[in-house]
């Protein structure tokens, strides 16, 4: 198969350090997973600050010294991606580069440096002709496949809410979610589908930015047209704007917070590792938003 796209990743993520990519992962399993199955790795001794409850007494009572087990989590898991596929993701972001493309990056990133831990990736979009779920496989021909057919589903119709909803009726296993879109997809998931999705599995959410409407060159979408002239530098506009888009993101951090989501938002595809890396540390510090 032709990799196009981790081609493309590779080359974005050789600007950071073999040692960097490599402990993106690091300790995220660890904290998303509560009641997570454990393997015993061995022994240690004691420090103040362990829990009782893992000291080995038997192990102890042999060696003179207050042992404690270590564990190691199986961090063999499920990672979903739920994409948006609707015809916004052909706008462009607030540093005007396609919102597809950094959404099908980010995604390949997070996927690259998933299959380094081994893990099963599967996805689900809106399709031409339906939804469309690939099946979870591990490698980075599974990534490239889902990458591939994600582009060609773009700009099909569809409703992420009922994509969401479809997820958690349908799909059983335990899951780490993450949901790329745009705040418009954000603010269109209703609360109780946020709260039915989050009773089971772990989700993030990739917000890709849009746009100024009073920037020079914007491209409406929905009016399949750029947005005339006259509008460009308006400040009356661009405080409409950013008042609205104010109050949408705090009513989005309301809702995220109480369902425990981390979000990040990307710009541009030179900052998806740092944003990526971003995200998962709020994931890991439950810090949501």
């Amino acid at each position: 198969m032709n990799m196009k796209y981790i081609t493309k990743v590779k080359a974005n993520l050789s600007i950071y350090t073999r040692k960097k990519t490599s402990n993106l992962l690091d300790g995220v399993y660890n904290s998303i997973y509560k009641g997570k199955s454990m393997n015993f790795q061995d022994l240690r001794e004691y420090v103040v600050g362990d829990n009782i409850k893992d000291i080995d007494w038997k192990a102890s009572a042999r060696s003179d010294k207050i042992l404690i087990k270590q564990y190691i989590a199986e961090k063999k898991h499920n990672i979903l991606f739920i994409f948006d596929s609707g015809k916004r993701m052909l706008a462009d972001s607030k540093d005007l580069e396609p919102k597809k493309d950094i959404a099908i990056i980010t995604a390949g990133t997070i996927g690259y440096l998933i299959d380094k831990n081994g893990d099963s990736v599967g996805a689900i979009c809106n399709g031409k002709d339906g939804i469309n779920y690939f099946q979870f496989n591990t490698g980075l021909n599974n990534i490239e496949k889902i990458l591939t057919y994600y582009e060609k589903d773009i700009a099909s119709e569809g409703n992420l809410n009922k994509l969401v909803e479809y997820v958690y009726k349908h799909i059983k296993r335990r899951m780490i979610v993450f949901i790329i879109t745009d705040i418009d997809g954000i603010n269109n998931i209703s609360e109780e589908t946020y709260k039915k999705l989050t009773a089971m599995h772990d989700v993030m959410i990739v917000n890709v930015s849009d746009a100024s409407i009073s920037e020079e060159n914007s491209f409406d979408v929905d009016q399949d047209s750029y947005i005339p002239f006259y509008m460009w530098d308006d400040e009356k506009l661009r405080d409409i704007e950013l008042q609205i888009k104010n109050e949408m993101y705090k009513e989005i951090e309301n809702k995220l917070r109480k369902y425990k989501i981390a979000m990040t938002t990307i710009d541009n595809q030179k900052n998806i590792v740092n944003d990526i890396f971003k995200l998962l540390e709020r994931r890991k510090n439950a810090n949501f938003y």
